[in-house]
């Protein structure tokens, strides 16, 4: 239990009032959550305020509450006013959880494409290590074999703090996170003392809450300019930067710590060369500063390449043994949604990703398009009340590079599914003609199709949702697996019906 002076402590307070030797037995950021003793702090929400929820919060007992603005509290209410309230939340959980971070060796994984395959990998590694890893990403929160499930990829401040100190608890010794861009502008990771950051890429996602590209990046390089603020831990830090990307240079600019890069064209730290792709997997060398390693595994496509190498530099980071290293990377059979196969015993392969971005969408076209004989056929759609100026670009990309694209919904959310169509159609139409695509509004029916389609040799790729196991549709969130739906369409198939 902390006091209210003890919370404050760390954050900027504008004005206070009522008595801060008060003992706070719990935060809350939503009043439903309040119990008696509780701090209150009030978040300024995308479709709620928390500022209109003091009411309900003291009458479920909040004992002190912390506003942006100033509010009408009852006469000997504790009340802070600080300028930023996201941020405030995140320090104040960080001490209420007694800044657990600093207990653990924390790795940061941040980039448009490759962070949840990354942190598996690197999970992985760290396993082999002798380590005890808690995993926040994606798909997700684990602490050793417990799985915990997932709301977002970086999870709000206060959840984040109270997560890593059951880790802590637990005795982890290293957490491999996600951070999203989301995470880093919205202050969720603040009061968390990274060890390493890592950049793995850039491209566009996003804009619907960013605007802008150089806002979009401008989020990420705060993952790696903060890196040493409030550096408690007495060790080096790593900035691991992806040397190929673009936006690599900009990264190493504000990046602190020791800086570590990989890649495949450009002049790294960690570089592969005799890349060799195949359909159920890749191998090639790996260059270290003081080793060379030979790598085959059992995930396919350039751009794993990548994220193997980003893993194998936050083991080098954290002086993994090139032995282990090798062992792990060479271990992992796949990561969940991440072009994980279907099979059914038909004589076409049926692959489930996650690409909701044009260049996740293109690595894995290009990917397929390298191991078969056959045709790529691209099933795929763009998520609703998202960044709409994606929707051409990733139509264009799969009517240039697929044989057949298949456009229906992903998680129309409350758009019109025949409107986000007609926006990613106005980008297959700039490469192909009518006869090279479909548009089959209801996703399940189009993953009958694609498999019906399909011919000995081909490729059927199902992307956009990979793991996720719903669909969202209006202000619904209903059950569907893309990998269930193309099961059962291969079954029927081979039945015949």
């Amino acid at each position: 239990m902390r006091t209210l002076s003890d919370l404050i402590r760390d954050i900027q307070v504008t004005e206070k009032s009522g008595d801060l030797g008060t003992e706070i037995k719990g935060i809350a950021y939503d009043s439903r959550k309040v119990e008696p003793g509780f701090l209150f702090i009030c978040i300024e929400g995308f479709k709620s305020d928390g500022h209109d929820f003091v009411d309900a919060a003291l009458a479920k007992g909040a004992s002190a509450i912390v506003a942006q603005r100033l509010i009408s509290v009852p006469e000997g209410t504790p009340l802070i006013l600080t300028p930023n309230t996201r941020k405030a939340l995140a320090l104040m959980g960080s001490t209420f959880a007694d800044h657990p971070s600093r207990k653990l060796t924390m790795i940061g994984i941040t980039g448009t494409n490759g962070k949840t395959t990354t942190t598996y990998l690197a999970e992985q590694i760290l396993i082999e290590h002798g380590g005890k890893v808690g995993l926040i990403g994606t798909i997700v929160n684990k602490i050793g074999d417990r799985v915990y499930p997932v709301k977002n990829t970086t999870p709000e401040s206060l959840d984040l703090q109270l997560l890593l100190k059951e880790m802590a608890e637990e005795k982890v010794t290293h957490v491999v996170m996600e951070v999203s861009s989301h995470a880093l502008e919205l202050d969720r990771v603040a009061g968390v003392e990274f060890d390493t950051a890592v950049f793995t890429n850039i491209t566009q996602d996003h804009l619907d809450f960013h605007n802008t590209m150089e806002n979009y990046l401008a989020a990420k390089t705060k993952l790696f300019s903060n890196l040493n603020n409030s550096a408690l831990k007495k060790k080096v830090k790593y900035s691991i930067i992806n040397a190929d990307d673009p936006s690599s240079d900009a990264i190493i600019r504000v990046a602190a710590g020791k800086i570590l890069t990989y890649g495949i064209n450009n002049d790294c730290d960690v570089q592969a060369s005799n890349i060799n792709l195949k359909g159920n997997g890749v191998s090639f060398n790996v260059q270290t500063p003081e080793h060379e390693l030979f790598l085959e595994l059992h995930l396919t496509g350039l751009f794993n390449v990548y994220n193997a190498l980003a893993a194998v530099s936050i083991g080098l980071a954290e002086g993994v043994s090139p032995y282990d290293i090798k062992n792990a990377l060479e271990a992992v059979k796949g990561v969940p949604g991440r072009l994980e196969p279907v099979n059914e015993g038909q004589a076409f392969t049926v692959l489930v990703d996650y690409a909701h971005t044009p260049d996740g969408l293109e690595n894995i076209i290009k990917a397929a398009k390298e191991f078969t004989g056959g045709r790529v056929i691209t099933l795929f759609g763009c998520g609703g009340d998202r960044d709409r100026t994606k929707r051409p670009i990733m139509g264009e990309i799969s009517g240039r590079l697929s044989d057949f694209s298949i456009l229906t919904s992903d998680n129309p959310r409350t758009e019109e599914p025949l409107f986000i169509l007609s926006q990613i159609e106005e980008g297959v139409r700039k490469a192909v003609d009518r006869s090279k695509y479909s548009v089959i509004p209801e996703r399940r029916e189009a993953i009958a199709y694609a498999v019906k389609m399909a011919q000995p040799g081909d490729v059927v790729l199902i992307a956009g949702k990979g793991h996720e196991t719903y669909q969202i549709i209006g202000d619904k969130v209903n059950h569907f697996d893309d990998r269930e739906e193309a099961s059962k369409a291969l079954k029927m198939l081979k039945n015949g019906d």
